[in-house]
């Protein structure tokens, strides 16, 4: 697959190289994810490992768009129909929105894959793909910021956290978490574009144009596009990595300081929904993060840092999406009215479903599907 067309000026320095190259990736997920490898000499020895993970991707995108619109859908029906409005409710359900929306977008992705990197979609899918991803990656650690400050607030000061937690409190907190989420990921909205394929009719790449410019004729629009694509991945690094996993992890640990020794710690529910709600949004982001940062300095590659980064970058960016699937599964486990309701709703699909059953056939459906429930 060719790059559109480079600048021999350029090819002077390794800074202009890496970011003409970066210019011209055919990326798929939210940021250049997919480099075309052409410059280097060892692209057909890992042509097909590249097309192995370009599968692998088409795969892993697709469970989580089956995963996540399912169980996004059924946590957006229970918390905001089924269930008493609280605080919790709130949280898990803009929760649910924003992994909603991320993952409907997902075949998107897929189908730029299938198509051998041609983006058929137009310029404002382009754009929304990549907004939204980042719209939901800030969403959501926000939101699990606020929840792990909630949790501390109501153990520290449980009688002021009784008087002052409302659902009204927590909706207006949840209203200035999508606003700075939005605010944070509107730069890729501007930042993405569309270019053709020179040499390839009827291709079209979706892009980050971080430069704003077609053309890469100077050094100075060169470097201004670097320090826009570093100063992206740094702000993500620290707004929507690294200081909301310090207060996670502070907020975490004063909760277990403070009940340590009481009757609660006896119970490992709350524990465990802790540990699982923190390893999973580290397991599932650190590496995409840790994978941009490398990815900064291809200027620099070798044959084998180029080979790691064929390999990590799709598996770190796969990664990262199913968080949005995989958080469905950890909101049955924190609480048993939520489970109560998932379970009740469950059963009440079941039984539209069968309605044209006979009696006995339903009551014995029934009570199986109950002792299944109940086994979880």
């Amino acid at each position: 697959m060719k790059k559109p067309g480079k600048d021999q000026t350029l090819e002077k320095t390794p800074a202009a190289r890496f970011f003409s190259t970066k210019m011209a990736a055919n990326s798929t997920s939210p940021e250049s994810l997919y480099e075309d490898y052409e410059d280097y000499p060892d692209l057909e020895e890992n042509a097909s490992l590249l097309n192995s993970m370009h599968i692998l991707s088409m795969v892993i995108y697709s469970v989580a768009f089956l995963l996540g619109v399912t169980g996004n859908s059924l946590v957006i029906f229970i918390t905001g129909f089924h269930m008493k409005r609280n605080v919790n409710a709130v949280w898990f359900l803009n929760l649910a929105i924003a992994d909603l929306v991320f993952t409907s977008f997902l075949p998107l992705s897929v189908a730029y894959i299938a198509l051998g990197f041609h983006w058929p979609f137009g310029k404002l899918l382009c754009k929304l793909i990549s907004t939204v991803a980042f719209l939901n990656m800030f969403a959501s650690v926000f939101l699990l910021t606020f929840i792990s400050m909630d949790r501390c607030v109501s153990v520290m000061c449980p009688v002021w956290a009784q008087n002052h937690r409302t659902p009204q409190l927590a909706s207006l907190v949840a209203l200035g978490i999508w606003i700075a989420a939005l605010a944070l990921s509107s730069p890729y909205f501007v930042f993405r574009d569309l270019k053709g394929s020179p040499g390839e009719e009827n291709i079209t790449h979706c892009y980050n144009n971080f430069a704003l410019s077609d053309s890469f004729q100077s050094e100075e629009i060169v470097k201004l596009g670097e320090y826009r694509a570093q100063t992206l991945v740094m702000t993500r690094f620290v707004a929507g990595f690294l200081v909301p996993f310090v207060i996670i992890l502070f907020c975490y640990g004063i909760i277990t300081v403070r009940l340590k020794g009481t009757r609660l710690t006896r119970s490992t529910r709350p524990f465990k929904i802790m540990v699982a709600v923190v390893v999973a949004f580290f397991i599932c982001w650190f590496p995409y993060h840790v994978f941009s940062f490398l990815e900064m300095s291809a200027a620099r590659v070798t044959p084998g840092l180029q080979t790691f980064l064929m390999v990590g970058i799709p598996l770190a960016s796969s990664l990262a999406y199913l968080n949005s699937c995989l958080n469905p599964f950890l909101y049955v486990f924190v609480g048993q009215d939520f489970r109560e309701k998932l379970r009740t709703s469950i059963l009440a699909a079941l039984e539209s479903a069968f309605s044209e059953t006979t009696g006995q056939t339903l009551t014995k459906s029934k009570s199986s599907v109950e002792v299944e429930c109940h086994s979880l």
